[in-house]
């Protein structure tokens, strides 16, 4: 069974627990590189879901979110706030939640994978039938390049590159799980034809656009991981070659961090960037999510850190504002702190 996009709204709703608004998982699906999506999706546990439908316009959730309250599956618990309903609950567990999905790690790259295989079998396929008058179907001149290195690279005869891709795509769909490769393969372009548009895609297997596009990514990030798991497809790895995951930090924290590590106070940095202190806290809160070695000692101490962590784990919630007022002398940087550094490991 294929996953849909409703679905997933419900799941991440679930794993929100009424902690934050219904924008917050619009935001998540979107990609969206701020440090409170960013925290998000560390937090409450769904990185796999991070930049999976950057299409998704405010209009459409909008739409779906209704959808779900007319069917009786969400309801509303505060402004801008849905919890699931009993039928929502029941909806989950009888519908199945696998996926191959990994927005956290592949979301950065993935159109680029895309725009490779696409050319790279848009190529193999006139190859075959000796034909080299055609229109590319990437315009992207880097994929252009990495496709001339390619060829010159893998040392591959031009006649046989078609069969040899064929049989390592094969292989990689040997095996996959609620799968349909012709959710791909309706979209690729070949000898005199033409791949569809992710509209004419969807209208042809029946599914609704961005659950098409939900699957279509989900499919693009098998393939990624099933490659970058292997070491016996010769062809297929030159498609990861030089796709890096993005540095996890913004751009505007890797500012703030250079600041930083010179020995400048939050305070002080704030001045230096013309920005407001809440930014630079924002900042700290992302190095505490992303960097390893980033100690928040200097901003909350020991006994506080545990502290935290026990009231977040007894009351059930990561909620800041709850924390604090059971606290009290707290400061919500504090509390963002710690849940950032520890929240997602201690939290069972």
């Amino acid at each position: 069974m294929m996953l849909q996009l409703e679905t997933v709204i419900l799941y991440c709703l679930k794993q929100l627990n009424n902690e934050r608004t219904i924008y917050s998982i619009y935001h998540l699906l979107n990609g969206k590189k701020s440090s409170q999506t960013i925290q998000d999706a560390h937090l409450f546990s769904l990185k796999e879901f991070f930049g999976v439908d950057e299409t998704l316009t405010r209009e459409d959730f909008e739409q779906i979110t209704e959808d779900l309250f007319r069917k009786n599956l969400i309801d509303g618990c505060g402004e801008q706030r849905y919890q699931l309903t009993v039928s929502g609950l029941e909806h989950l567990e009888n519908t199945s939640m696998n996926h191959y999905l990994n927005g956290w790690n592949f979301h950065s790259f993935t159109r680029l994978f895309w725009e490779r295989l696409s050319f790279l079998i848009q190529v193999a396929s006139n190859l075959v039938y000796e034909e080299s008058k055609y229109i590319p179907i990437q315009k992207n001149k880097d994929v252009h390049n990495w496709l001339k290195s390619l060829l010159i690279e893998i040392q591959v005869p031009r006649n046989e590159l078609g069969s040899m891709l064929f049989s390592e795509i094969l292989d990689c769909f040997n095996g996959a799980k609620d799968l349909d490769p012709a959710i791909l393969v309706f979209r690729l372009t070949g000898f005199q034809q033409i791949g569809l548009t992710a509209v004419q895609a969807a209208r042809k297997r029946e599914m609704v656009l961005h659950d098409y596009q939900l699957e279509f990514i989900n499919t693009l990030h098998y393939l990624i991981q099933k490659i970058k798991d292997s070491n016996s497809y010769h062809i297929l790895s030159f498609l990861l070659k030089g796709l890096e995951k993005d540095d996890e930090l913004t751009i505007s924290a890797r500012k703030t961090w250079n600041f930083l590590i010179q020995g400048n106070p939050p305070e002080n940095i704030a001045d230096l960037r013309n920005l407001k202190l809440s930014t630079i806290e924002d900042h700290l809160v992302e190095f505490a999510l992303h960097l390893p070695n980033f100690s928040i000692d200097p901003y909350v101490d020991k006994e506080l850190q545990t502290n935290i962590i026990e009231i977040s784990r007894s009351i059930g919630t990561r909620q800041l504002k709850r924390i604090k007022d059971e606290l009290k002398a707290v400061t919500y940087l504090q509390i963002r702190l710690v849940l950032a550094k520890y929240g997602d490991e201690k939290w069972n």
